[in-house]
């Protein structure tokens, strides 16, 4: 069994009855991406918080950027599944990242449900939960885990 398959595996296990084939955690989803072509990082932030907040320092190859939700308001992307079709193929293991994970479950839930069956979702998201002080990127996340990235 490769790294990939493992870690696959792991992450379906850690998301039993999720409408989605699993849930990775950063560290993983950072080695998927390190050993695997067919992986790709879907950061579905809004386009504010990657230039304010940060973004994944990856290959260019290797991610997209598809907003589940528009800035300002939150409203929902009404092209997200359009936009996804032009950075993603339904054969490639896609990589949902947002700030805390809960975006990135919704976005993995409907990519599924366009026919993109092997969508993950990237636990913790990039900045992690609120610590007790309010501050992010201290109780988990992409950051948080020391992984590579830029900051605005």
């Amino acid at each position: 069994m490769t790294t990939t398959d493992t870690i696959l595996a792991s992450a379906r296990q850690r998301a039993p009855g999720q409408p989605y084939a699993g849930a990775v955690t950063p560290e993983e989803a950072f080695t998927l991406l390190q050993g695997d072509a067919r992986v790709k990082l879907v950061d579905v932030r809004t386009n504010a918080e990657r230039d304010w907040v940060g973004r994944v320092a990856i290959p260019e190859a290797q991610h997209a950027a598809v907003q589940w939700a528009t800035y300002p308001g939150g409203a929902p992307n009404p092209a997200f599944g359009a936009q996804l079709a032009q950075v993603a193929q339904p054969d490639e293991v896609l990589l949902f990242l947002c700030r805390s994970g809960v975006r990135s479950r919704h976005s993995a839930r409907v990519a599924t449900e366009l026919g993109y069956i092997q969508s993950y979702d990237i636990l913790e998201g990039f900045e992690g939960d609120r610590d007790l002080e309010g501050h992010r990127k201290t109780l988990g996340g992409w950051c948080k885990a020391g992984l590579p990235w830029i900051g605005a």
